[in-house]
């Protein structure tokens, strides 16, 4: 190839450039239009966040594809303009489980985009309460990793919480070694919470073997105590890294590739459906022989599909516990209405704890 066909490349390269940016500010230009008409027709009680409608947008995103950008990256470049589109609305504020750098702030940021402003809390009920006080318009709390587990804490925060689960976000977990050190030889200590020295055992054995490993509170504290001392590395996400200048001595050290944390999102109003969604439930029964078979039953005679059910302790008694379910659909549709309807009538406690879009990515 020579420098004419460069040129000619380039040039084009460039007028495509123009198209688009063009493109983008009219999109946002229509936004600002779509924040008048709403503030005009309900004033200060006017809703710019649409999570079905964006559910809605990226799942035509990746169905119109054809490369050669993936689907992934073309939806996280639509997701980035749809958040810098809202913020010329209404600047978002997000709570999430903190501190700044951890996997929780870097799912904020997948599903919100990069326009909002993210506010790290100490502890889940925290989140919580950031949003039912309205400080926050919604927060951000993880719920189950594929190799952990539930989180219970969050969990048993539902049960009492007024607030609906309005999203939820899957997030590929990659653990990555880093400091501010030249070679892997240099490492004299190692910092992370404990589940991330736990799902990284394997490479620490074979790799840093008698390296001595201290349990920290969380990824971002581990980063910050091996940027300020020497000898130290830590093991955390690339987002900590970033935020605390540490150069990345390994990447992806993770024992499991597919090591995967869902994150619910958690706000004041209810979602309508987005035609691909899960409801989630908490539901409790009375302890006698058969019961949660009698619970679950209206669900297989509307042929309702359950995807996930997990008991707590109910607190209320010894040995009395509430499950909570996923199911498939909205609880607007037909079949899931009148499903839910017979599984109320079962219950001894029954609450509907959101239905929101299915994780598009």
């Amino acid at each position: 190839m020579n420098e004419e066909q460069l040129l000619a490349i380039r040039q084009r390269i460039d007028v495509l450039d123009e198209q688009v940016q063009t493109l983008i500010n009219e999109r946002a230009a229509l936004a600002q239009e779509v924040a008048r008409v709403k503030i005009a027709a309900e004033g200060d009680d006017a809703v710019f966040y649409r999570p079905e409608r964006e559910a809605q947008v990226l799942r035509k995103v990746l169905e119109r594809n054809a490369g050669p950008l993936s689907g992934e990256e073309m939806a996280r470049l639509f997701r980035e303009i749809m958040s810098a589109c809202l913020a010329l609305e209404r600047p978002m504020r997000i709570a999430f489980l903190g501190p700044e750098g951890t996997f929780t702030q870097a799912a904020a940021l997948k599903h919100f985009g990069h326009s909002v402003r993210t506010i790290p809390l100490a502890a889940i009920d925290e989140v919580f309460r950031e949003v039912e006080a309205g400080s926050a318009d919604y927060g951000v709390v993880p719920v189950e990793n594929s190799t952990g587990g539930m989180v219970n804490h969050t969990l048993d925060t539902l049960i009492n919480s007024p607030l609906k689960i309005c999203g939820e976000v899957e997030l590929r977990i990659h653990q990555h070694l880093m400091g501010r050190l030249a070679e892997l030889k240099d490492v004299r200590r190692i910092y992370s919470h404990s589940q991330s020295l736990a799902q990284c055992r394997e490479w620490l054995d074979g790799h840093l073997a008698g390296i001595e490993r201290v349990d920290v509170s969380s990824n971002a504290e581990a980063a910050r105590r091996a940027a300020a001392e020497e000898g130290a590395a830590a093991i955390a996400g690339e987002v900590a890294a970033e935020l605390y200048g540490l150069g990345i001595l390994a990447r992806n050290i993770e024992d499991q590739p597919n090591n995967t944390t869902r994150f619910l999102i958690v706000g004041r109003k209810a979602v309508p459906p987005s035609g691909c969604d899960k409801t989630s439930l908490l539901v409790a029964t009375r302890n006698k022989p058969g019961a949660l078979y009698h619970l679950l039953e209206p669900l297989a005679q509307t042929g309702v599909s359950m995807t996930r059910i997990e008991s707590r302790p109910s607190r209320q008694g010894m040995w009395e516990y509430v499950f909570f379910l996923d199911i498939e659909g909205h609880a607007q549709e037909e079949k899931i209405a009148q499903a839910l309807k017979d599984l109320a009538a079962e219950a001894s406690l029954f609450k509907v704890l959101g239905s929101y879009p299915k994780a598009v990515l």
